[in-house]
């Protein structure tokens, strides 16, 4: 089964300045789950904006999906982007919109009908807790509600791959595993789930996942999991 991901010798430069990530190889299975950890200035972001297609690489070969997403025309981008739930660190919510409105974009860019539209997004706001706040404006929630109003968003569409920056962040920890809950049952399903994070303890609650450090812009992968990926675990506690 082909790799969700794959990088092979990926270099990332900002300018004429050094590398800020350097000869990147890994593959994750589809199905799998997987954390990003490293000190301040590692290069998480970096590399989430590599797999979300927010920057190109500097050199080396990105497949996602399949697809050389290096070559592939800038025309043809968006629909590999449909594939992606994408939680950022500075949430993104579109301001003129409600939380409702907000979490439902991704499906009416699919074009799914209003009534299958509005429960969906009435059941994903009540999971993260803010069924009371459907109706209200990104300026008037909270940071903490800005986030699960991002999260229900990403996930919303069920997408074959969701990278997340940070994203419990802003909520407390009785939040956080909740929604570790909703992305452990969407990895359950077969979405491949990518998460950078700095909290080492929630990523000790998840031995079963395949973690890669980043250390001064490059992969420290001893278990070897992201070169060679094992058969996809459906189960975390």
């Amino acid at each position: 089964m082909s790799a969700i991901v794959h990088f092979e010798n990926v270099g990332l430069r900002y300018g004429t300045g050094a590398e800020t990530l350097s000869n990147l190889s890994f593959s994750l299975a589809p199905g799998s789950f997987h954390f990003v950890t490293g000190a301040s200035g590692a290069g998480k972001t970096s590399l989430l904006r590599l797999v979300t297609l927010a920057q190109r690489p500097s050199r080396g070969i990105i497949r996602l999906f399949g697809e050389d997403i290096v070559t592939l025309p800038r025309d043809a981008l968006p629909v590999v982007r449909r594939r992606l739930g994408v939680v950022y660190q500075d949430f993104r919510l579109i301001p003129h919109l409600t939380a409702f409105e907000n979490v439902a974009l991704p499906l009416r860019i699919m074009g799914q009908d209003e009534p299958t539209i509005r429960a969906t997004v009435t059941e994903m706001l009540d999971w993260v807790g803010l069924a009371p706040r459907a109706d209200a404006r990104p300026a008037t929630l909270s940071g903490g509600e800005q986030q699960r109003v991002a999260i229900a968003r990403a996930v919303v569409a069920r997408p074959d791959l969701i990278v997340a920056d940070e994203p419990t962040g802003n909520v407390d920890p009785e939040m956080s595993m909740r929604l570790f809950q909703l992305f452990e049952g969407l990895n359950r399903l077969g979405t491949t789930i990518l998460v950078a994070t700095h909290d080492l303890a929630l990523v000790a609650r998840f031995p079963s996942a395949a973690t890669m450090h980043l250390a001064r812009g490059s992969i420290e992968d001893p278990s070897g999991l992201l070169r060679y990926p094992a058969a996809p675990r459906r189960a975390y506690r």
